[in-house]
């Protein structure tokens, strides 16, 4: 066999198994009917938790779906069914919904999980392959993720099945999700330690305010316009008209390049040397908005108007390095 048959012959088989899991996956979308508004009705108004279990493959695509409704705003875990029948049923109690995993329905640790579920009155989901199997036949709610096909050629290794699973508990906790109207400001508060909790920081909340914002008239002589610079520590200085609103920024490449020009004379006030219409944002807007601003044009300060144009703070690039914006 040579390098270039052997290559082809992979990405056959990698081909193959991808179009297996697409379609079982698009299988579900017609497959949707009121036992899934059912299940989301079910865990949008549980008064507790919702305990995911499953076993082998299930319990690592169950452990993804607890993890992605806590991470939605439902409180979740995950309860492993071996450990449940040896001492971690103590996690379970009333007012939790159990939410279970398991491709054939027969998983004996699951089916040991039903007494102690029946005895706390806690309502059952099923996610499986076969609703007609055991465990089903002890559920509230049965959702069918069956396949046509497992994407293993010998038809073995769960694939196509644990995809189908993982799309349909996605499409769970994001319909949740959207029944409760969460917000970017609700997920930035969920996930206040990482990426998506960063790419939705707000600019009000980084930015510079008060005594802190360094303004001065279109009048000020220049030597007002380096106090202001110097006693803020901002690089920049905002120009005011007589009205208060913003009409331009000294930043000091403008004094270096003013003294270029001049070669060495300072023009003698403020709007003689600043940079007129200067970026903005408001308060409200992400930061990540700020940053992509300042560099498309290559600058480090931008600042925060109000609704009549008034300046309402400052924002550095080093505010936002410091908060790991950029």
């Amino acid at each position: 066999m040579t390098d270039s048959f052997a290559a082809d012959d992979i990405l056959k088989v990698a081909r193959r198994v991808l179009e297996t899991e697409a379609e079982a996956v698009r299988a579900l979308v017609d497959r949707l009917d009121h036992r899934f508004e059912q299940a989301v009705t079910l865990v949008e108004t549980c008064r507790g938790r919702v305990v995911v279990t499953g076993m082998g493959k299930s319990g690592l695509v169950g452990k993804k779906l607890a993890a992605t409704l806590a991470a939605t705003g439902t409180p979740a875990l995950f309860l492993h069914p071996a450990e449940g029948v040896h001492g971690d049923l103590g996690m379970l109690v009333r007012g939790d919904l159990v939410v279970a995993l398991s491709h054939s329905g027969e998983t004996e640790e699951l089916l040991a999980l039903v007494p102690a579920i029946k005895r706390l009155a806690v309502p059952l989901v099923v996610l499986t392959g076969r609703p007609a199997s055991r465990l089903a036949q002890h559920a509230e709610l049965v959702l069918d993720v069956s396949v046509r096909e497992e994407a293993c050629p010998m038809n073995l290794t769960p694939t196509s099945s644990t995809t189908a699973a993982l799309a349909l508990g996605d499409a769970l906790a994001i319909a949740v999700l959207t029944r409760r109207g969460l917000g970017p400001d609700d997920m930035a508060r969920l996930h206040p330690g990482g990426a998506i909790g960063r790419g939705l920081v707000r600019v009000a909340e980084l930015m510079h305010r008060g005594d802190e914002v360094p303004v001065v008239t279109e009048s000020a002589p220049l030597e007002a316009v380096i106090r202001a610079m110097s006693a803020k520590r901002l690089g920049c200085t905002g120009v005011v008209d007589p009205a208060g609103c913003l009409t331009g920024i000294v930043t000091d490449g403008d004094l270096r390049r003013a003294v270029e020009h001049g070669a060495g004379r300072l023009p003698p006030t403020a709007a003689a040397v600043m940079t007129r219409r200067p970026k903005t944002v408001g308060r409200a807007e992400l930061a990540v908005t700020a940053l992509e601003l300042m560099e498309r044009h290559s600058i480090t300060q931008l600042f925060i108007v109000d609704d009549e144009g008034r300046p309402d703070g400052v924002l550095h690039l080093h505010d936002l390095l410091r908060a790991k914006i950029a």
